[in-house]
């Protein structure tokens, strides 16, 4: 018996789902449906063909392809018989002359393989079928499956040839970089959504990637804006790739943010770039540029070979950790005048040259402190983001970086959000998913540190509470 004499005869179509009350879809399930098959004995049947290998579950003859292959035409089937508005096998009605016109052989490729459809037409040529359209070579949840490999870094080249050894399906190039630039109309919506009025703290931060343009590969750095709320939530507010990362282009960065709707920023955290802190004054004058303190550590510390790292990072921790900008000048002077100063002054130089940045995260309270000190929240995005660009070699244009970027983003928090389904309702000791990646994560102890903008800046903050 073919693959399809084994299902009961009122199997769900797709069409049927479609139109089907939420109520009747309460009522029958997949489930449902197999356990029936199982009480009647007929999966016992079918599991022993498909282990002796006279039954394949995937490919051109499998039994995934049929039964879709017979879904599919009862769908198309059931949706002529409402468009012509009689069933197969009556007479048609003399006020409505278009009848059936036989079918028309189609194959289609999906995510169990490819397989031969068999699609009705009409006289009249009206006919236009939704389940699947016209010119559809492959079903939805293959696009699904493509664009979810190229988030994952996966190159064109690679999808191809694993879409070919998996699930038997031979698609071109051009098709499949035609299913993955059909996010970018999304990708463009996302970059040009409007923004809040006011975030208390926006980060800033680029990574490298490869692009090539004028047939030559070159660096460029991709810069990535992320905002915390006034719920202290935190977003990603934007990408955008340029040949170089410097003030000017951050100054575009923040103008094109402040088009978009941010009116006010009271803390914006970055690097020690030079002439980043007047690029970001000139759109937001009232905001307070505070270097990262990680990376100011790190730049000091370059100087110092590993035997004295220690010594010398437990003396810096006296100078970012001090109650206030005074007692930090004293640690710092003191480190100076000692051996390790004495040793390593460029060490010394950097925290100078960087000390009117450095100091406004000295009036914070500790909660506060947390959350401006580093940029770490951006640079734990920009490591997973390496992972995925790594892979690619290079880009053929900054579109194409900015949408791998943005699928990326998307692909990490799904997958964290299902591994966090799985953990629901287990003792928080038994959790073993991680959180939120920086879309919609929530800034720990941000009640207490709003408190302390609250209390700093009330002119500033209690205009948004």
């Amino acid at each position: 018996a073919p693959p399809t004499a084994l299902l009961p005869h009122k199997l769900l179509t797709p069409y049927d789902t479609a139109v089907m009350t939420d109520d009747l879809m309460a009522r029958v399930g997949g489930r449902d449906v197999v356990e029936q098959l199982r009480s009647s004995g007929a999966l016992d049947g079918l599991f022993e063909r498909i282990d002796s290998g006279e039954v394949e579950i995937t490919g051109t003859d499998g039994l995934l392809p049929a039964l879709l292959k017979e879904a599919l035409e009862r769908g198309l089937a059931a949706e002529l018989t409402d468009h012509l508005g009689y069933e197969r096998g009556e007479s048609a009605p003399s006020v409505r002359p278009n009848t059936r016109n036989g079918t028309t052989a189609k194959t289609v490729d999906s995510e169990v393989g490819p397989f031969e459809i068999e699609v009705p037409r009409d006289r009249a040529g009206s006919f236009t079928p939704r389940l699947v359209r016209k010119g559809q070579r492959w079903l939805d949840g293959l696009d699904s499956m493509i664009i979810s490999l190229y988030a994952g870094g996966m190159t064109v080249r690679d999808i191809r040839h694993h879409l070919a050894s998996t699930i038997g399906v031979d698609l071109s190039a051009g098709t499949i970089s035609k299913i993955t630039d059909a996010v970018c109309d999304a990708v463009l919506q996302w970059q040009r959504r409007p923004l809040e009025a006011f975030y208390p703290v926006i980060y800033l931060d680029a990574i490298r990637v490869k692009v090539r343009a004028d047939h030559q590969v070159s660096n460029r750095a991709a810069h990535i804006a992320v905002g915390v709320d006034m719920d202290g939530v935190k977003h990603v507010l934007g990408i955008w790739v340029q040949a170089d990362e410097g003030a000017s282009f951050w100054a575009h960065v923040c103008a094109e943010l402040s088009n978009r709707g941010v009116q006010d920023v009271l803390i914006v955290c970055c690097d020690g770039l030079t002439g980043l802190p007047e690029a970001i004054e000139a759109t937001w004058p009232q905001s307070m540029v505070q270097t990262c303190v990680v990376h100011l550590i790190r730049s000091s510390m370059r100087f110092v070979p590993y035997k004295d790292r220690r010594r010398v990072a437990a003396a810096l921790k006296l100078v970012y950790t001090a109650p206030g900008e005074e007692a930090a000048l004293g640690a710092l002077e003191e480190f100076a005048e000692s051996d390790l100063g004495a040793r390593y002054p460029q060490t010394v130089a950097t925290w100078e040259r960087a000390w009117d940045r450095f100091t406004p995260f000295l009036d914070f309270p500790p909660m506060l402190r947390r959350v401006v000190y580093t940029i770490n929240a951006i640079e734990s995005l920009n490591y997973q983001l390496r992972k995925v660009t790594k892979n690619r070699g290079h880009f053929p244009s900054d579109e194409a970086a900015v949408k791998l970027l943005w699928l990326a983003i998307c692909n990490i928090e799904d997958k964290r959000a299902r591994e966090r389904d799985k953990d629901q309702g287990k003792p928080a000791s038994k959790r073993t998913a991680p959180p939120r990646l920086i879309q919609g994560q929530l800034t720990t102890n941000w009640k207490q540190a709003l408190a302390g903008l609250t209390t700093a800046y009330p002119d500033r903050i209690t205009p948004y509470l």
